[in-house]
């Protein structure tokens, strides 16, 4: 079975986004919030993916996002999970931090 493309490729924008672009993903999600990713570029008006557009907003827009360096506790912490937990403990990380997963790569 094949599974529908998120996009259509044609006319889709690749490469680094553009401050423009972020606010007008900013706008509309503080507007009318983000249910559907498939069908957000198009009704924001974004020459992007779904999949993009999601991404760009978990891992570098959200206002809760926590930026900056980890504090030490913070540090110790991840430290102590990975310990105890493998590499499964990157699961527990952003939520408990507010960080994005990039952050704890």
């Amino acid at each position: 079975m094949v599974r529908t493309p998120c996009c259509e490729k044609m006319g889709s924008k690749k490469g680094p986004w553009t401050p423009e672009e972020d606010q007008i993903l900013i706008s509309f999600i503080q507007r009318f919030g983000h249910g559907n990713w498939r069908a957000l570029p198009k009704q924001a008006g974004l020459m992007r993916c779904g999949k993009s557009c999601r991404l760009r907003w978990i891992n570098y827009l959200r206002p809760d996002i926590k930026r900056g360096n980890f504090s030490k506790d913070e540090e110790e912490t991840i430290l102590r999970l990975h310990r105890v937990l493998g590499n499964t403990y990157i699961d527990l990380i952003p939520p408990f931090f507010f960080k994005s997963f990039i952050c704890v790569n």
